[in-house]
């Protein structure tokens, strides 16, 4: 018994041929399997994973930042933070006083408070602030630094002794920009 494959070879090359194109058009659709080799498709939807809508799809950015709240003082309305450029006094750490709202109330430890008005005036200064006002050593030992941006922008510094430690409370204005 001889089998005739000659009739049948032009449809299984045709049908292979059209097995071919189908996979790499699967792959120029954005298939993320191997090129010519397909998967069935399943019986039923599998779930989606859906990730942190903050991940970057270009490798070279960042997530997005998100910005500290406000708060509302007397001296008017404030950053709930200071920009991650803002001058660091050596030693600095952040501690609380329960004296309201501040950007920041930091701990110098037995800093001298007139050696932190004038880092902090400096530091300012060369920051492109203009000192508005400068006041102190008060009859408490404290220290208080009023600070200017080209715009609107205000800082308000206050330098206070504190039972052998020095604390810095900053207040900075919600006009001014906040980089982190």
């Amino acid at each position: 018994m001889t089998i005739q494959s000659a009739p049948r070879r032009p449809a299984v090359v045709a049908a292979l041929g059209l097995a071919v194109a189908l996979a790499l058009g699967a792959c120029t659709a954005g298939s993320t399997g191997s090129a010519g080799v397909s998967s069935p498709e399943p019986a039923s939807p599998s779930p989606t994973i859906v990730g942190p809508t903050d991940v970057p799809t270009d490798p070279g950015a960042s997530p997005a930042a998100t910005l500290p709240g406000q708060s509302d003082t007397a001296w008017g309305r404030i950053w709930d933070a200071v920009p991650a450029t803002f001058p660091t006094y050596p030693g600095q750490r952040p501690t609380e006083t329960g004296e309201g709202p501040a950007s920041a109330v930091l701990d110098v430890g037995d800093a001298d408070p007139a050696e932190v008005a004038s880092f902090y005036r400096s530091a300012f200064e060369f920051a492109g602030y203009a000192t508005l006002a400068s006041d102190g050593p008060r009859e408490d030992g404290s220290f208080e630094i009023e600070s200017t941006g080209e715009t609107t922008c205000r800082i308000l510094t206050t330098i206070t002794p504190m039972g052998g430690s020095t604390i810095v409370t900053i207040l900075y204005r919600s006009d001014c920009p906040f980089e982190q």
